[in-house]
């Protein structure tokens, strides 16, 4: 594909993703699924559907989490870790295949090879960053999907688990919010895991390039 098509596609993916974003905020698919909660069987399937389109509507994925801690407990947990792992292959996938060449493209492929690709993305996922930008990151850096997917369920593991206790203590499927994957203690362990991850494979870059 040529680099100005890929480039154009690009554009015209993420004008799409803006405007579905605008204009259907994540209140309006927990109330769709509200009617389906008290049904195991139904609450499954329409969450594999919701993780199927959220990156169209760049919903945050630990919103599945809460609705999966909400409708089965702490023992949805491995379904809330599978479905975060299923909704972050889209976006690595149109990454992947509409990537080009450029100063960011090679800086990620450097430290992918330095780090290694299972080590690249968990580390990636422990940082609170959004999830589809280390999607697309990876897809762009070349990871190959088996070593993304073992990655993410690796990184997502924390925000999962937040996800998946918060949805459990919820009054209500509609009250699911991101805020209580934002917890200071989560956040902080996390960011140094994420340090010990990364902090040998930059510092043999830094050394590297000098």
């Amino acid at each position: 594909m040529d680099r100005r098509v890929r480039r154009l596609t690009g554009v015209a993916l993420v004008a799409v993703v803006a405007a579905l974003a605008w204009t259907r905020s994540p209140s309006w698919a927990l109330t769709r699924l509200a009617w389906v909660a008290t049904d195991p069987v139904r609450l499954t399937a329409a969450l594999v559907l919701v993780a199927v389109v959220r990156p169209l509507f760049a919903w945050p994925t630990t919103l599945l989490a809460a609705v999966v801690g909400y409708g089965f407990g702490p023992w949805g947990f491995p379904l809330a870790l599978g479905l975060v792992v299923l909704t972050s292959i889209p976006p690595y996938w149109v990454a992947g295949h509409g990537a080009g060449e450029g100063r960011i493209a090679a800086a990620g492929e450097r430290l992918v090879d330095e780090a290694g690709d299972l080590r690249s993305v968990a580390g990636s996922r422990l940082l609170p960053l959004p999830s589809d930008v280390v999607s697309v990151g990876a897809g762009v850096a070349g990871v190959p999907l088996r070593a993304f997917a073992l990655g993410t369920a690796v990184g997502e593991v924390p925000w999962v688990a937040v996800g998946v206790v918060a949805g459990d203590s919820l009054g209500g499927i509609r009250r699911a919010s991101l805020d209580a994957a934002m917890d200071p203690g989560v956040v902080v362990g996390a960011a140094l895991l994420a340090t010990l991850a990364f902090a040998g494979p930059v510092y043999r870059l830094v050394t590297t390039a000098e």
